[in-house]
């Protein structure tokens, strides 16, 4: 199966909620490589590599978050391809 890269940014109240290591979790049951990091504008941003259905699984996950957060937008585009180790919190 092929391989995609896509980022997103997810938007709402997502910082301070634990979004980052929920990702963290939920990318790596799915066998996702890639990372997720805080913007200073409040914004969460996730840049992740896997199979199209396991990106497909994690941006719908990402549409809810965990249960403190609130989304409000989620903006996802295809990326090149990109080497990473692992799924990591930036």
């Amino acid at each position: 199966m092929a391989e995609v890269c896509k980022r997103a940014f997810v938007e709402g109240r997502v910082q301070g909620v634990w979004f980052r290591g929920s990702t963290q979790e939920k990318a790596r049951s799915l066998g996702l490589m890639g990372w997720v990091r805080n913007l200073p504008d409040g914004r969460v941003e996730v840049l992740m590599r896997g199979s199209e259905s396991a990106i497909a699984e994690l941006e719908h996950w990402l549409q809810l978050g965990p249960p403190l957060a609130r989304v409000d937008r989620l903006t996802v585009t295809k990326e090149p391809l990109q080497s990473f180790v692992g799924f990591t919190i930036g």
